[in-house]
């Protein structure tokens, strides 16, 4: 299983590489065709191989790192090229194989628009290069290694908005990529304290010594470092006002992957380091975060409230970028709270909000297509853009996954909020109890902001007059490569919400593991 580990980083990497030979033809349409589909072949034999990985992992004992390969890679220094998966990383790379796919299925039949020529090769390079960073940041072991990875889709997302986005594109680029370069360098600082102490980079070595071997300052230091690092890509607020504009500039796929993986990989870290590497820094600095998150849950909702009421000139790409400080504010709130609960809360909570937060750009991309804009009030007119009885199914699916995204009980976003909500109910030992109860009936109120903007937004967008729509009379329906893109998230955020010991009996063992010492 290692062996196959290590071909889901190489397959995509040899796909960015074949882009840049010159096999695709001297026909230019053509050229373009074929490096579609090659997109599609490569990430759909990912997503295969992903398959294989999931089936061939021992679901007896999820706790205990699998498909490892662990060598020297720079003796210098002591850094491994380390490999592995756990129920912790196992779900993510599920999920950044799946929503990858099915974006080169979308881009296929929907590429982007790009300024220059030639088009579709540099897109599928980047695209798959942004894959590469992806899955290798939910599969090394090595906190060096982990830097690399996460940089390594910066670059890609920044041509990706900054070339096939639409709007103020290049100024969101600009402002995402100095966001996050400035987060990173701050995180690495954090590593190299944690590395030179402790003589090594090896994130299990570091999880088993749970903090051995390195002083309380030590690991206030470290903690706030790789904190802060973390939270810019999470985002936690005030650290989040590069999101909104990248969400708005970016192509469908570039939000659908920025949400759906993106955001995840800054809230992974904090689980995979910083939980059980500098576990007393983590204890001295939760409060703060958890202060940090529920504001983040309150403020993302009131945003949205904003956008969503009539004349505000709302665009519905913004108002999901801002869903989703709220929606990772419940994630770094279960995070917060140390407890098994919490953190399990957390780990669901970043699987659905991938889905449903994947399904709703999608739907909102096809309405900007169809219409030219995502502004709500150009869409809703005066009595509402009347999905329901011009575009039935686009309009049900933007339902559903605003039902979901609510939190509705029997789909994937009822039970991470949940979870996350109980974990700040009752925090682990040492943490203030009234100040995490606090934050849990903020995060209540949360909830209850959440579904009042949603339903205006659904009421606005699904419901109307489809007659008061005569410059757009005709609006094309679900289209097939929409239908087969769209479907599998709708059917997943189902199936996570009615059967959830599905993702929690892999991630509980693994979250007991590290909070108990690696």
């Amino acid at each position: 299983m290692n062996a196959v580990l290590i071909a889901l980083l190489m397959l995509p990497l040899a796909g960015a590489a074949l882009t840049l030979a010159p096999v695709f033809g001297p026909d230019a349409a053509a050229a373009d065709r074929r490096a579609l589909r090659l997109n599609t072949v490569v990430t759909g034999a990912v997503l295969a191989l992903t398959v294989v990985l999931a089936a061939g992992f021992d679901h007896d004992e999820p706790g205990r790192m699998q498909a490892t390969t662990d060598v020297s890679w720079i003796p210098a220094i002591g850094v491994r090229f380390h490999l592995g998966v756990d129920g912790i990383s196992l779900p993510l790379i599920v999920l950044t194989s799946l929503l990858t796919f099915l974006c080169a299925l979308y881009s296929e039949k929907r590429l982007p628009s790009g300024d220059g020529v030639p088009t579709a090769k540099a897109f599928v390079g980047l695209f798959l290069l942004l894959e590469v960073g992806m899955l290798a940041t939910f599969a090394v072991l090595d906190l060096v290694l982990f830097f690399l990875a996460f940089e390594v889709v910066l670059i890609p997302m920044y041509f990706l908005i900054a070339r096939w986005g639409s709007g103020a594109k290049v100024p969101a680029a600009n402002r995402f990529i100095l966001y996050t370069l400035l987060g990173s360098a701050v995180m690495l600082l954090g590593f190299l304290l944690v590395g030179s102490k402790a003589g090594t980079f090896d994130m299990q070595a570091l999880a088993a010594a749970h903090g051995d071997g390195l002083s309380h300052t030590t690991q206030v230091i470290a903690a706030l470092a790789i904190m802060v690092g973390l939270a810019v890509k999470a985002p936690a607020w005030p650290l989040h006002s590069w999101l909104p504009d990248a969400h708005t500039a970016a192509p469908t796929v570039g939000s659908v992957l920025l949400a759906g993986v993106l955001l995840k990989m800054g809230t992974y870290g904090l689980v995979r380091v910083l939980l059980p590497v500098v576990p007393d820094g983590t204890a001295t600095l939760a409060p703060y975060l958890g202060a940090f998150a529920a504001v983040g849950i309150v403020y993302g909702s009131l945003a949205c409230l904003a956008l969503s009421r009539p004349g505000s000139k709302g665009d519905l790409k913004r108002l999901i970028a801002y869903s989703s400080v709220g929606h990772m504010g419940f994630v770094l709130l279960g995070i917060a709270s140390l407890t098994a609960v919490g953190v399990n809360g957390a780990l669901f909570a970043n699987i659905a909000h991938g889905l449903i937060t994947g399904l709703l750009f999608f739907v909102v991309g096809a309405l900007k297509d169809r219409y030219g804009t995502a502004d709500l009030d150009t869409l809703a007119g005066s009595t509402g853009a009347a999905l329901y009885g011009r575009a039935p199914r686009i309009g049900a699916l933007l339902a559903f996954a605003a039902v979901a995204s609510l939190g509705l009980p029997g789909l994937a976003g009822f039970w991470g909020e949940l979870l996350a909500m109980f974990g700040a109910f009752d925090p682990a030992d040492g943490l203030s109890r009234p100040a995490f109860v606090t934050y849990m009936v903020l995060a209540g109120l949360g909830t209850l902001l959440t579904a009042a903007y949603l339903l205006v937004v659904v009421k606005r967008v699904c419901m109307g007059d489809p007659k008061q729509h005569a410059p757009v009379a005709e609006l094309a329906d679900l289209r097939p490569y929409e239908a087969v893109s769209w479907t599998p998230l709708a059917a997943l955020t189902l199936l996570a919400g009615l059967w959830p010991a599905l993702l929690l009996g892999l991630s509980d063992p693994a979250v007991q593991h590290l909070l108990g010492g690696g």
